[in-house]
């Protein structure tokens, strides 16, 4: 630990799912100073992989890939004092401990490594009163979900590493808290320090997802040198909660204003951002660029955490086949509609005996096209059942007795056999039943208290800019000349970012895209509650789509199931734009 009391502590990712570029941590740790290393390895998805992981392998369900970048660069980590904070655990965070110190002992070492649980509340589904994240209803009969977490913040990470840990590794702490925990502890923040914590989390939401902090699917990506090698951010974080982002020197991508903003808009619902320890208030934010790939977050707002935590569930679903056919040329809705006809005439089972039956039509193929990839349109059929044995090669053989007899042109696009898929269910649960127990493998252990007392902190909203709407003439063009955004999944539900980087264009976006016109724009959200909440300091607009995934990722059966691509495919859309803008 290289940070003097009182000063910024410097805290670096090197994961942002389980997945992630594997040199990432040696990267952290050989190529700057920093005094932690932390990362991401939890989705709501990856909980389901790893419950399907630990049905196999009894004490597996934890990211082995975290296992291999310690390996790495444990070493370098005690010979530097650099601290190594993790939710890798998963739903087994005392057996990925085990196999780093098992990594450990091969290599010489000896760390002091130590694991937090409790979030796992699966066993104990049938004593706890759970209710619906949204909904408030019970969460009905608890022995068809295979996993139930807890989300949890970092006061058991703080009290770790204030037990002497070197390596902390989590179940399903928050993304946030593997960066607030480290800091609270450096800091010696009490509980009630909501401002300093904010400040923590928000620094942690920054760079939870990695390289999207530095220039990783960031919309104005052209204008971004390096993006073939998107190097991973750090916060440092001061004693106020404030946060500087940065990267090591040398390394590609770009922390800038707008790398920032844009993450700070990653898969958030109201301004309000909940966490197990603090509400930060995104609406408080200020941003500004110090320097090259050096941006300060300063004056956050942080009120008192809701008094819930929320649990993320999994149950299997069913079974589910994709399979996709082209349709060339002329005559592309004839086409679908004889291929569909024709399918369940020849089929053994009729669409009444399956659970779901989704069938589209994407229309990408252009007028007079210019290239056979330009003729194609796609036609998806997605089929979900309880029972496996509808699905398979009943299915792909029924459509190949399709391909010499029906439509001119047929050729496959892709598609799958039969699969589990999962249903996600967000529920919350008192965190007074949720204790977070510390345990150091070398035998010590104590319990820490997930409740925070309630208070009462009234925050306002921060004013954005006061210039004129831009007035004069308009011109049809793609909102993405001035605006960028950032989309992802939320369970059922999706969120949109949209931002700008001047004021005028903020004044102007502010006004121009309601509810309404977003319905407008992408009419898949039209028949969809959407809300819309404003963040005019960091000139931000959020709105949160509801249902729009469906069951969640591994149940939806949109293309993009995880609506990634709902931001570009906004900015994309043609709108009158101010020619003052352009």
């Amino acid at each position: 630990m290289t940070a003097a009391p009182g000063q910024p502590i410097r805290i670096a990712n090197c994961s942002g799912f389980y997945g992630d570029r594997l040199s990432a941590a040696k990267e952290m740790v050989e190529d700057g100073p920093i005094d932690v290393l932390t990362g991401d390895w939890l989705a709501e998805l990856t909980m389901l992989i790893l419950a399907r992981t630990q049905a196999k392998r009894p004490g597996g369900g934890y990211a082995r890939t975290f296992v291999t970048q310690m390996e790495q660069v444990m070493g370098t980590c005690l010979d530097k004092g650099i601290k190594v904070v993790s939710n890798a655990g998963g739903l087994d965070p005392d057996g990925c401990a085990d196999a780093v110190a098992e990594a450990a002992d091969k290599l010489g070492l000896s760390p002091s490594i130590a694991y937090v649980s409790g979030d796992n509340l699966l066993d104990r589904l049938d004593e706890l009163d759970l209710a619906h994240f949204e909904t408030g209803e019970p969460i009905g009969e608890p022995g068809r979900f295979i996993s139930a977490n807890a989300y949890i913040g970092g006061w058991g990470i703080a009290e770790a590493l204030g037990m002497g840990a070197d390596i902390v590794i989590t179940g399903r702490a928050t993304d946030a808290a593997v960066v607030c925990g480290p800091a609270a502890w450096h800091h010696g923040w009490k509980r009630d320090d909501w401002d300093q914590l904010a400040g923590a989390i928000v620094a942690g939401h920054v760079i939870e997802c990695g390289t999207q902090a530095t220039g990783g699917n960031y919309s104005f990506f052209t204008e971004v040198a390096g993006m073939t090698r998107t190097a991973f951010p750090w916060a440092d974080i001061a004693a106020d909660g404030s946060s500087v982002i940065g990267k090591h020197e040398g390394t590609g991508g770009e922390v800038s204003v707008g790398t920032v903003t844009s993450q700070l808009l990653y898969e958030i619902g109201s301004p309000a951002y909940l966490n197990p320890d603090v509400t930060s208030r995104f609406d408080t934010i200020q941003l500004t660029q110090l320097d090259t790939d050096r941006v300060r977050i300063h004056d956050t707002k942080g009120e008192p955490p809701p008094p819930t935590l929320k649990v993320a569930m999994n149950e299997i679903g069913g079974y589910r086949q994709d399979v996709s056919l082209a349709m060339v040329g002329l005559d592309i809705e004839e086409k679908a509609a004889l291929v569909e006809e024709a399918f369940w005439l020849a089929c053994p089972s009729q669409p009444e005996d399956f659970d779901e039956v989704a069938i589209t039509l994407d229309r990408t193929d252009k007028r007079d096209p210019a290239s056979n990839p330009e003729a194609v349109a796609i036609w998806r059929m997605t089929l979900k059942t309880s029972d496996e044995h509808k699905l398979g090669r009943r299915i792909s053989d029924t459509l190949n007795e399709l391909g010499l007899a029906t439509i001119p042109g047929f050729f496959g696009a892709g598609g799958s056999g039969a699969r589990p898929y999962g249903v996600y269910t967000p529920a919350v649960v008192d965190p007074s039943v949720v204790p977070q127990h510390v345990v150091l493998l070398s035998g010590e252990r104590t319990v820490v208290d997930s409740a925070t007392a309630p208070a009462e902190v009234i925050v306002t909203s921060r004013p954005g800019p006061t210039v004129d709407v831009p007035g004069g003439p308009t011109r049809r063009a793609p909102l993405g000349l001035v605006a960028g955004t950032r989309s992802g999944d939320k369970g059922a539900n999706a969120n949109l970012g949209v931002f700008t980087r001047s004021d005028a264009a903020w004044v102007w976006l502010d006004q121009f895209l309601t509810t309404t016109k977003l319905k407008e724009l992408l009419p898949e959200t039209a028949e969809l509650q959407v809300d819309r909440y404003a963040m005019p300091a960091i000139r931000s607009l959020n709105f949160l789509i509801h249902g729009i995934l469906q069951e969640g990722v591994a149940a939806s059966t949109r293309q993009d199931g995880q609506a990634k691509s709902l931001g570009e495919w906004l900015r994309a859309r043609h709108v009158d734009l101010p020619e003052a803008l352009l």
